[in-house]
C-alpha cells in the first residue's frame, strides 16, 4: 500500500498548504477561464486541494481503507505504478463533465479528491459488493452503500443546492467500475455471481 500512503501524504501537505496559502489554491483547483487558456494540469490538481479539515479528512480515510485493497489489484495488471494511473485518469474524467458544462462560467470552481476517491471505492464494490462498509459506524453492505451514494447524487445533483460536485462523485464511480471491469472483464459475471449469493 505504499502508494496509497504516498497519494494521501501528498494531498495532505499539500491540501494543508493551501489552506493558509490561497494564492496557491487558485493556482491548484479546477478553473475553467485558465483550463480554456491552456492550464490543463488542473484537471490533475484540483485533486490535491481540500475545502478544509473535514474535507480533506474524509476523502483520505476513505482513500486508505480502499485504496490498500485495490493498489495491488491495479499492480498485478499494470506494475508498480498501475494505482497511480488509475487514480490520476478517475481524478481527471471525473471532473471533464463538470468542466465541459461550466467552461464559459468564470465562478464556477471545482476541487477535491473525491472523484478519484470514488472511483477507488466503486471498484471495490465491484470486487466485493456484500462487504461491510461502516458510514458514520453504522455497517451497510458495500453494494447497498452504492446503491445509496448513486441515487442521492443523482438527486441532489439535479437540486444544486449545495456547493458539492455530484457529477464528478457519480463519474468517478462509473469510472472506477468500467477500468476495473477493463483490467479483467470476468469481473462482471463475478460481481452478478456474488450479487446473487450473498452468503458466498
Amino acid at each position: 500500500m505504499l502508494v496509497t500512503v504516498l497519494l494521501i501524504a501528498i494531498t495532505c501537505a499539500v491540501s494543508i498548504t493551501c489552506f493558509s496559502n490561497p494564492t496557491l489554491l487558485d493556482r491548484l483547483l479546477l478553473w475553467p477561464p485558465a483550463v480554456n487558456r491552456g492550464e490543463y494540469q488542473r484537471l490533475v490538481t484540483n485533486a490535491f486541494v481540500h475545502a478544509d479539515g473535514a474535507h480533506l479528512a474524509f476523502n483520505m480515510i476513505t482513500l486508505f481503507f480502499f485504496g490498500r485493497v485495490m493498489e495491488p489489484f491495479f499492480e498485478r495488471y499494470i506494475g508498480i505504478a498501475g494505482f497511480v494511473i488509475f487514480y490520476l485518469a478517475a481524478a481527471v474524467v471525473s471532473v471533464l463533465p463538470s468542466y465541459l458544462s461550466h467552461r464559459n462560467d468564470s465562478r464556477y470552481r471545482s476541487l477535491g479528491a473525491s472523484g478519484a476517491v470514488s472511483a477507488v471505492l466503486f471498484a471495490f464494490i465491484l470486487l466485493a459488493p456484500w462487504s461491510t462498509i461502516y458510514v458514520f459506524v453504522i455497517p451497510v453492505p458495500a453494494i447497498l452503500y452504492g446503491v445509496l451514494f448513486t441515487a442521492y447524487g443523482l438527486y441532489a445533483g439535479r437540486l444544486g443546492q449545495d456547493h458539492i460536485n455530484h457529477s464528478a462523485h457519480l463519474w468517478g464511480a462509473a469510472f472506477g467500475v468500467a477500468f476495473t471491469l477493463a483490467m479483467e472483464p470476468r469481473l462482471g459475471a463475478f460481481f452478478l455471481q456474488r450479487l446473487m449469493s450473498p452468503g458466498m
